[in-house]
């Protein structure tokens, strides 16, 4: 008879907070797209300013990806840049007290 065992990080997310994940983007084509958390809605505090124009975050490493303006490449994505720095995330659709993740 085989034991079958949870990874540590299905575990902690079954039973703790309700918290977003570490890598979350908006680009359908991305790996990281996740349609059903982004409707949730997902706040980002990057540097102790909350930012709204956020293509894709990841807590872990602490960065942000936002738009480069209104560039685009030569495939009519939009250009973004990369910032680095403290990021936290929370699910916007808690309210006030919601857990926020952070690194």
């Amino acid at each position: 008879m085989t034991e079958e065992t949870t990874p540590p990080e299905a575990s902690a997310a079954s039973t703790g907070p309700d918290l977003p994940p570490d890598r979350l983007a908006i680009n359908p084509r991305s790996e990281y797209f996740d349609a059903d958390k982004l409707q949730r809605g997902v706040g980002i505090r990057f540097k102790g300013v909350v930012r709204t124009n956020v293509e894709e975050y990841c807590i872990s490493e602490g960065w942000v990806r936002v738009q480069a303006g209104k560039t685009m490449d030569r495939k009519g994505q939009p250009l973004t840049i990369k910032l680095n720095g403290p990021v936290e995330a929370w699910y916007e659709d808690l309210g006030e007290g919601a857990p926020v993740a952070k690194a």
